[in-house]
């Protein structure tokens, strides 16, 4: 197999893949609708871009399904840490609220060990994204960690 120069135009564009998945800031599904529409206008111009494309969009929906399990499971918890210290039987809107902190809920430790999970697995991803825009302005292939590979 020969080997083929990776020019700049194609390494500019791999790297604005990588980069338009921060258009979310902007507006909603931007992490998805930015990396695809460059990858697919751009596919066919080479496998570096190809390959570059279909990361960006694998890591993506990789984060966006861990992001709906973590969430299925830390929702539950939290509503359940909620409403364990209500009595609805003795509920008065016309006095006082008390709150109790003397005894937090286990839940509550779990819910905020899955928070800050959520938190560390964000910032993880915007240096996951940065590394890999960095890579692809190298004209080096990037690899996710974690990611599943949808798109073959």
């Amino acid at each position: 197999m020969p080997f083929k120069m990776i020019d700049k135009n194609q390494k500019n564009i791999a790297t604005f893949i990588h980069l338009s998945t921060f258009s979310r800031f902007l507006f909603p599904l931007g992490n998805f609708i930015g990396p695809i529409v460059l990858w697919v206008a751009n596919k066919d111009k080479s496998d570096f871009i190809d390959a570059h494309g279909k990361q960006a969009i694998n890591f993506q929906i990789s984060i966006l399904l861990y992001a709906i399990i973590l969430g299925m499971i830390t929702i539950p918890l939290f509503v359940f840490n909620l409403f364990n210290g209500f009595n609805f039987l003795d509920i008065d809107a016309f006095n006082s609220i008390h709150i109790s902190l003397t005894k937090p809920s286990p839940l509550l430790y779990i819910t905020g060990g899955l928070g800050f999970i959520a938190v560390v697995g964000f910032i993880l991803e915007l240096v996951f994204i940065v590394k890999a825009s960095l890579a692809a302005k190298e004209g080096k292939y990037y690899k996710y960690p974690l990611t599943i590979n949808f798109l073959k």
